[in-house]
Parts: C-alpha cells; sequence; structure tokens
C-alpha cells in the first residue's frame, strides 16, 4: 500500500520546480538555497555589501555627466544639459594628444611589462636550490610594498641632472646622461621601466602558483623520452600558464585607458607634460583643481565606457578562438 501511494505521487507531475514548499520555503527557490547554504552567504555578504555601497552607490552621481552641476543645487536640482560636455572633449584641441598619451604609455606598459613576470615565473620553477630561489623571489617581490609616494621620491633621486646616482654613472662611462626628468622623449621609458621593477616580482605569483600545479610525472616522462629542459618548459610548463596568461592579458587590455595618475601626477612638470598628460590627471585638474565637476565626471565616465568596451570585445574574440575568456 505505502508502494502504492509512493508510485502514485511520483506520477503525479511533482518536480523541483513544480511549486513544492518544504519549511515555507519552495524547494529550488533562492530563499531555500540560502537557508541551506547561510554560512557561503555570510562569508560574501562583507564583499557584496562593499562593493554595493562603494561602487554600485556612487554611480548615482554620475549623472551630473549630463547636467550642468550646481553644488547649491544638488544633483537632482541642476539642470539637464544632455552630451554638451562630451561634445565639448570630443572637440577640444587636447582630446588627441590625452588619448595618444594614455594609450601609448598603456601599450608600452603592456608590451614591456606582461611577458617579464612570465619570464621570471619560469626561471623561478627551474630553480632547484631552495635558499637561492626565496632569496631571488623576495628581492624581487620587495619593489611591490614601495608605497607610490616614495617610489616617486626615489625616481626623482636617481635621476636627478646633478646629483641622481644613474646620471652620474652615465657621466661616468663617458656618455652625456639625458634629462630623464624634463625631456618628454624619456618621461614614458622612465614611466614604464620603474613600473615594471616595481611589478614584475609580484605578478609572477600567480603564474607560480599556476606552474604548481603541473604533474611531475609529465616532466619524469619528458626526461626519459630525452627532452631537454628547455624542451620540457616549451611543451609543459608554458601550455600550462596559457590559459592564466589569456585571462590577465584581457583583464590587462580592458584597462588600457585607464592609466593610474597617482605616479605620473607626482613625476609630472611643466618640461614634460607634452608626453605625460593622460586622461586621469587630466580629469584631476578639471575636476579636482578647475572645479568643473559635470566636465570631468563626462571624461572620466567616457574613459570607463571606453576599457567596459574593450573588455568585453576582446572577451568575445577570444571566447569564440578558445576556451580560456572570462565569461
Amino acid at each position: 500500500m505505502e508502494n502504492a501511494k509512493t508510485a502514485i505521487n511520483s506520477s503525479s507531475g511533482a518536480s523541483p520546480g513544480s511549486g513544492q514548499k518544504i519549511n515555507g520555503t519552495k524547494k529550488g527557490s533562492l530563499g531555500k538555497r540560502i537557508v541551506q547554504n547561510w554560512e557561503l552567504y555570510l562569508f560574501i555578504a562583507p564583499a557584496f555589501f562593499y562593493f554595493l555601497i562603494f561602487f554600485y552607490g556612487p554611480m548615482y552621481g554620475v549623472q551630473i555627466a549630463f547636467k550642468n552641476f550646481i553644488p547649491t543645487l544638488g544633483i537632482s536640482g541642476s539642470p539637464w544639459v544632455g552630451f554638451d560636455h562630451f561634445t565639448r572633449f570630443f572637440d577640444s584641441y587636447y582630446f588627441w594628444d590625452l588619448i595618444w598619451n594614455t594609450l601609448s604609455i598603456s601599450l608600452y606598459e603592456l608590451a614591456v611589462g606582461f611577458p617579464i613576470p612570465i619570464i621570471l615565473a619560469l626561471a623561478f620553477n627551474e630553480i632547484r636550490n631552495g635558499f637561492f630561489k626565496k632569496m631571488a623571489q623576495t628581492i624581487t617581490y620587495a619593489p611591490h610594498f614601495i608605497s607610490v609616494v616614495v617610489m616617486a621620491g626615489m625616481i626623482i633621486t636617481f635621476l636627478s641632472p646633478s646629483t641622481g646616482i644613474i646620471t652620474m654613472m652615465i657621466n661616468a662611462l663617458g656618455f652625456d646622461a639625458p634629462n630623464f626628468l624634463t625631456d618628454p622623449a624619456w618621461f614614458k621609458t622612465m614611466y614604464v621601466l620603474s613600473g615594471v621593477w616595481q611589478s614584475a616580482g609580484w605578478g609572477t605569483i600567480i603564474y607560480l602558483a599556476a606552474l604548481s600545479g603541473v604533474d611531475p610525472g609529465l616532466h619524469e616522462a619528458a626526461v626519459i623520452d630525452g627532452a631537454t629542459r628547455f624542451q620540457r618548459v616549451r611543451h609543459i610548463n608554458i601550455p600550462t600558464i596559457v590559459p592564466t596568461m589569456t585571462i590577465l592579458l584581457i583583464l590587462n587590455i580592458g584597462t588600457l585607458l585607464g592609466v593610474g595618475f597617482e605616479k605620473i601626477l607626482l613625476l609630472q612638470n611643466p618640461l614634460n607634460m607634452e608626453s605625460s598628460d593622460v586622461i586621469a590627471t587630466f580629469v584631476y585638474r578639471a575636476g579636482l583643481v578647475d572645479a568643473q565637476y559635470s566636465f570631468s565626471t563626462a571624461i572620466g565616465l567616457f574613459n570607463s565606457v571606453v576599457n567596459a568596451v574593450m573588455l568585453i570585445v576582446v572577451n568575445q574574440i577570444v571566447r569564440k578562438t578558445s576556451e580560456n575568456s572570462l565569461w
């Protein structure tokens, strides 16, 4: 009899999504999942509310990019001007200079800074002496913990035309040291190389973590087959970190116009402004120095939209050619 009731109930068309309620919640509903996995939801709650409050909440103020913002009237009371601020920026004489400086620094940094952590990670992975490996990693990681202000001070001190140690070394070798701090032609190189020195070692951590997942049996089989160390790196280690490389490359391309302004602002002076003025520093001057809040917001919104579009486009291209996309 019990078996018959069970069979009838199972054949009545009931399914997890058909509206059955268990303990007051629909089976398979969001409420039931939250109740069952409340520890996980509690774990992510701080991060969720952090992004909600400090990242999504301020998006309410983005509307001032389409208004003539007047602080006394507030955001909602300021008059709408549509795309006037965007048109003003696009028609300005400095538009293409800002775009070129931002893109050239980003592409320069990507071309030089992206492969170096990969090379370092592959090299560290091949070191067998434990003490030397830890020492080398520590030396390359250390610059990452230097603040931007201290880093800018070090660059200015080392490259000073009169007392800079690097300048004096170049002069001692019989060459004329260029004016690194004032010559626009040297600003981008100085900025990129100092950034690579500061972040290359830290960037190897992700690749070393990926390399730690390589099956030792693959290397053992390759050694038996007579593969050299270079061949094992090329055919075993590099393919292992290709997915990680792809994801990081997509993320880097998605921030091509997102050059940070802190170090550039600290190294910037009237003599190198020709090559050091980027979108971020211009937004800083227009918004905080000149109090053009709506105009600077419009420029920042344009910058963010372009970065988002580039991220989506590159991700879609990678998605169609491989399985290593972000989504």
